[in-house]
């Protein structure tokens, strides 16, 4: 695919982070040691991993000036049918607006379907938070990652329970992941057979704010470059970890 670029859709938003001596208590005051201000959001964080890890990408997604944006749309079908496809090899999105998000993948389908195999479009989709809506979006990615949360929501205890649970909900040859926090992450490919790497937890937890961002970046670099499922896995969980051990992304590859 030659230098052709991951495209991620979502969010871009300023997080503002903290810095507390221990995790507070609830209703009790706590001294602040020192507060900085970062960008964040999922889409933004994975393209921030993704040009860190050395894969050409790029960001779709509502930008303003100034430090502080209110009431930004999110990106519509209409924004979406002006990109040129033909520039990416993997479209990534964040689970929001689903409703416009299944047209603009009906749009990428239908480009895909003119492409000889080599040139197809990876389509990846990320469903974190439990929203109704968001649940459309499992029988349209070619890889979905599925959150904890989302999975408890439906009742499940572990990756691997969510993984059986919603399968039957992906499209054919479709693969589907799981990260469970400390526990690992498993995935479940074309093969029907469920796969897991542990944690690679740091030797200190300094700032877990991104981890799953970096976790699904990771996991779409080693795909695209034509990794297996099972080295993807846990070079997702490696990165990913290594992240949790420093503050923003810095030095997460040393």
């Amino acid at each position: 695919m030659g230098d052709k670029k991951i495209l991620s859709i979502g969010l871009v938003c300023l997080d503002i982070i903290n810095v507390v001596d221990k995790y507070p208590e609830e209703d009790t005051d706590t001294r602040c040691l020192s507060q900085r201000w970062q960008r964040g959001g999922n889409a933004s964080n994975t393209c921030t991993v993704l040009s860190l890890l050395g894969a050409p990408c790029a960001f779709m997604g509502s930008l303003a000036p100034g430090p502080v944006a209110e009431n930004l749309p999110d990106v519509s079908v209409e924004d979406f049918s002006k990109v040129d496809l033909s520039q990416f090899k993997w479209v990534h999105w964040e689970g929001r607006n689903a409703d416009e998000q299944v047209k603009m993948i009906e749009r990428v389908r239908e480009y895909n379907s003119k492409q000889e195999e080599k040139n197809r479009i990876t389509i990846s989709v990320e469903i974190e938070k439990t929203r109704e809506p968001l649940y459309q979006l499992f029988p349209l990615g070619d890889l979905v990652f599925v959150s904890k949360d989302v999975a408890q929501h439906f009742g499940f205890d572990s990756a691997a329970a969510a993984l059986k649970g919603f399968s039957g909900r992906l499209r054919k040859g479709a693969t589907l992941i799981c990260a469970w926090a400390e526990k690992g992450a498993d995935a479940i490919g074309p093969n029907g057979v469920v796969i897991h790497s542990d944690a690679f937890p740091p030797e200190k937890l300094v700032d877990t704010l991104g981890a799953g961002d970096t976790f699904n970046a990771s996991v779409m670099y080693s795909l695209s470059n034509g990794n297996s499922l099972q080295d993807a896995l846990t070079f997702g969980c490696q990165i990913a970890g290594k992240k949790c051990g420093v503050h923003g992304y810095d030095g997460i590859l040393h």
